[in-house]
């Protein structure tokens, strides 16, 4: 799946003249946690999220520091601080390297963008660096929670044998001349050594996710890997 099958379009967005009350109600409002801020051509000047406005004055809540600290921080910081905390406009308070990602992004570097930036979501851009759409942490959730099984059908205990196999041999972790499986009526016994706890687990996921697997019975043994 890409961006374009999971993002929600229209995205609600505010101009660089909107007050940060404003943006507040907003987001009450909408039951939202973020809002972009765009131009005239709906092109991304920044976002505001709730956590930009968790430090404010208005609610006692701006950052206090001890004199050490203060020594410690500078004077930028503070001053940096200060604006967050006491700033009007949402032009000051916005986050401005804003991280996006084009349509046709598959899913599963979305994910990645969110994990490695440490953000909530990723506002999607056209090639003319407009505004089409947002993917959320929670619009990956649905895409799980709504994906369909590749298969409706039970596989025959020796296609599932054949199957799990052929997926371990892809994978870089794996060491498959250490393994072998049996199956029968569904029911998958795994049999030999892996070398670590993790591995184990990986290989009876992969068991698992096949059609027609009804239980994964787990024999692996951990053990060192000898090359021999």
């Amino acid at each position: 799946m890409q961006a374009r099958d999971v993002m929600v379009s229209p995205v609600l967005t505010v101009d660089a003249n909107a007050t940060v009350r404003e943006i507040a109600q907003l987001l009450l409002a909408r039951r939202i946690s973020a809002v972009p801020v765009v131009d005239a051509d709906n092109k991304i000047l920044g976002i505001v999220s709730e956590g930009d406005l968790m430090h404010r004055a208005e609610a006692g809540t701006e950052r206090s520091y001890s004199w050490w600290l203060r020594a410690l921080t500078g004077d930028a910081q503070l001053a940096t601080d200060y604006v967050k905390s006491h700033a009007v406009m949402v032009n000051d308070i916005m986050t401005r390297d804003v991280v996006t990602a084009a349509p046709e992004t598959p899913l599963h570097e979305i994910a990645m963008l969110l994990e490695a930036n440490q953000i909530k979501r990723v506002p999607i851009v056209n090639e003319q660096g407009q505004l089409v759409g947002i993917v959320s942490r929670a619009n990956l959730l649905q895409a799980i929670a709504s994906a369909k099984p590749a298969l409706d059908i039970s596989l025959p205990d020796s296609i599932i044998k054949r199957k799990l196999l052929d997926e371990l041999k892809k994978q870089p972790w794996t060491h498959t001349f250490n393994l072998n499986a049996t199956v029968q009526n569904g029911i998958v016994d795994l049999w030999g050594f892996a070398p670590s706890a993790a591995e184990r687990s990986a290989i009876r996921v992969a068991a698992e996710a096949i059609p027609g697997v009804v239980t994964v019975n787990d024999h692996l043994l951990e053990t060192p890997v000898f090359v021999y």
